[in-house]
């Protein structure tokens, strides 16, 4: 079969997408990660993670908008090609490849980790070489057989949390901690300062990292035009509510910042609150969330590669094909394996320092997206649309790029020359922009979404 005949196809409904979102979001970090921000913030945690969703929330409505506008793999790449300029399409492309490519490798690396401390006779290489092989091999077998997988794992994922805070209840209401269930202590006291919190939630936006890889999937969802907005803002809003939630009862448990180690605090709690086996639950729970978040990750790099490939940014020839009988992008889920293998020689830290740097530069171009492509170019007026169309995304842009000029020294200075090796790439593509890069083509795909 001819490689242009293969298609991807269309097979995710609306709880389909928003359990991948949740997946790639994998709601058990805000344990994995509390710690970290419990310190930051000065036990604020709470307050964190609700400045880091209302900032999520006005860029994830900027989605929304450009995925009714152009319904096709690609995401912030596509959006900023097609309603600002090629060119800078290409480099949000370029550091968007940050975000995803890397991202599993450092979801495979956290996930070994744990399965290192439970198990510290086995080598923690041998555990990220099973992560890679079982995801790689439920991805590149189709999406069908990853939205069954996830389904299994999220439901783990959401009865370990449940009976973390019920846990937490029972804990506070015994006397211990807080002692009471009624507190503005995760939210604010007098031990802190909104600079805290502000640093807090900069790293909290990492949780959230993922309701915008739903749109990688519209050329396999049905009906995208409305699945796709409502499955990010569910995804973003659910997502939310659980790191409020969470974080709001595990500082009633736990109302300081002191730790034996801040990296394993949710692992320290959970055994404070409900002994070896509940620790025991828990070490389980964030182990299939990191699986369940690796198949959602992979899944959604394959799929940026392959937009870049069919639109011959990249090679065509390798990210652009398609496997004809699984319909699946598998040379570039094994190209994402294969970068995942350098979490063999990297830390945690050092894997997901520059991370948000590509992130964050999306996101900041998808809200300007909107304002240029419904706002300037069609010209859209009146008091609804200028809410929606300029007063959101403009605060969505206010807010992304708050976060990105607060990223560390580190994550500025490795994200920059990433930056700075694309655009040496895209002056190479277009013959010192003699050129305009390639365009996405749109063959068949409205037909599709019919």
């Amino acid at each position: 079969m001819n490689n242009r005949e293969v298609k991807l196809e269309r097979s995710l409904t609306l709880p389909h997408l928003v359990l991948f979102g949740l997946a790639y979001l994998a709601p058990m970090i805000v344990f994995g990660i509390y710690g970290t921000i419990s310190t930051e913030t000065h036990a604020t945690e709470a307050s964190a993670y609700l400045v880091a969703l209302v900032a999520m929330f006005f860029t994830a409505l900027s989605y929304t908008q450009m995925v009714r506008a152009f319904p096709v793999a690609g995401s912030a790449y596509t959006y900023t090609r097609k309603s600002l300029n090629p060119h800078l399409g290409f480099m949000v492309g370029w550091a968007t490849l940050l975000d995803y490519v890397f991202i599993p490798m450092a979801i495979w690396l956290i996930g070994a980790a744990y399965f290192n401390a439970a198990f510290p006779q086995v080598p923690q290489w041998l555990w990220v070489l099973l992560f890679i092989v079982i995801t790689t091999g439920i991805n590149i077998l189709g999406i069908k057989l990853g939205t069954k997988v996830n389904f299994l794992m999220m439901v783990f994922q959401f009865l370990v949390i449940a009976l973390f805070i019920i846990l937490d209840v029972k804990t506070v209401l015994t006397g211990h901690g807080s002692g009471s269930l009624l507190s503005v202590n995760p939210f604010v006291h007098n031990g802190t300062s909104f600079s805290f919190v502000l640093a807090g939630a900069s790293i909290a936006c990492y949780s959230f990292l993922g309701f915008d890889a739903i749109t990688t999937f519209t050329e396999e969802a049905f009906k995208p035009e409305k699945n796709i907005p409502r499955a990010i803002i569910l995804t973003t809003v659910i997502g939310g509510v659980i790191f409020i939630a969470s974080s709001y009862f595990t500082h009633l448990v736990h109302p300081g910042f002191q730790y034996k180690s801040v990296d394993s605090a949710g692992f320290e709690i959970a055994k404070q609150i409900g002994g070896n086996l509940f620790s025991a639950i828990f070490l389980a729970g964030i182990i299939i969330a990191q699986f369940a978040s690796g198949i959602s990750a992979q899944a959604s790099a394959s799929r940026l590669l392959y937009a870049m490939g069919r639109d011959s940014v990249l090679p065509k020839k390798f990210f652009g094909y398609l496997h004809p009988k699984f319909k699946t992008p598998v040379l570039n889920i094994l190209l994402v394996a294969v970068i995942g293998m350098l979490a063999l020689r990297l830390s945690v830290s050092t894997s997901t320092s520059f991370i948000n740097f590509g992130a964050f530069i999306a996101f900041t171009l998808v809200n300007v997206s909107v304002i240029s492509h419904f706002y300037v170019k069609g010209k859209h007026r009146g008091s609804k649309a200028n809410v929606f169309y300029l007063v959101f995304p403009l605060i969505g842009t206010l807010f992304d790029l708050w976060l990105l000029v607060n990223l560390d020294r580190n994550a500025l200075i490795l994200g920059g020359s990433w930056a700075v090796a694309g655009f040496v790439y895209l002056l190479v593509l277009t013959r010192m922009f003699k050129r305009q890069p390639p365009e996405m083509k749109f063959d068949g795909l409205e037909e599709e979404s019919a």
